[in-house]
């Protein structure tokens, strides 16, 4: 099962200096059909205005991944962590017992990213941050794993979940495949670009909700690059 969720049809606000789009129920936006899909709870597709951002404020007992797609984004929290991630590149923080933390763009361009929440196995344990760049060519034309809780992952970020964050990059006309496994939920975006998965097309920053899908045959009908997250 794969089921489409255009852009233009999501939920979302527009609070002048942010401006975003709900791929699931988030603030304001509620639907009952969108609370989560498997471990995925919140999918954000945020455009921060320059020398804005988000300010101190607390989480816990969530895994909360964020992908640039365009510009940069700087974290600071209550570890003392303070950080800069690029487009392209992922920050992962683990708010466990509980941290404070604030996203500003420092730049002079829009930023632009994916705001990911994974619900995890447990409640608990010390909170963390940890960010990683991922340069496009390494993924390009195959599925990399950025974030994940499964230990064979060790060379990406740590989550707190059975749960796995990939991203490619593929040429017009190329095609790779995921293994995803019968049973188990994922969530599909193209930061740029169009896809087809299993037939189902998306374009640029649309959603592919998949669901009871043994393997997941990727095809880009443009230049396209994509974030995908096994979801348990």
């Amino acid at each position: 099962m794969i089921e489409l969720r255009p852009f233009d049809r999501l939920g979302g606000g527009n609070h002048g200096w942010l401006v975003s789009k709900f791929h699931f129920s988030f603030a304001d936006y509620h639907d009952d059909e969108r609370m989560h899909w498997g471990r995925l709870r919140v999918w954000n597709d945020d455009e921060i205005a320059p020398g804005t951002g988000f300010p101190t404020h607390p989480h816990a007992n969530m895994e909360i991944v964020t992908y640039v797609t365009h510009g940069a984004i700087t974290h600071k929290d209550s570890l003392g962590n303070i950080g800069r991630t690029e487009a392209g590149d992922v920050q992962v923080m683990s708010a466990g017992t509980g941290i404070q933390h604030s996203e500003y763009n420092l730049g002079s361009d829009t930023t632009k990213l994916f705001q990911l929440w994974i619900l995890p196995d447990g409640r608990g344990g010390a909170p963390s941050w940890g960010t990683r760049p991922f340069p496009k060519d390494g993924r390009a034309g195959r599925f990399v794993v950025l974030a994940s809780g499964r230990a064979e992952d060790g060379d990406s970020l740590a989550i707190r979940a059975d749960a796995r964050v990939v991203g490619a990059t593929l040429k017009a006309g190329e095609t790779i495949e995921y293994a995803l496994g019968t049973g188990r939920y994922a969530y599909a975006v193209p930061a740029r670009g169009s896809i087809e998965i299993n037939g189902i097309r998306a374009g640029t920053r649309d959603g592919l909700a998949i669901a009871d899908e043994d393997v997941l045959r990727v095809t880009a009908t443009e230049d396209a690059e994509i974030v995908l997250v096994d979801a348990g």
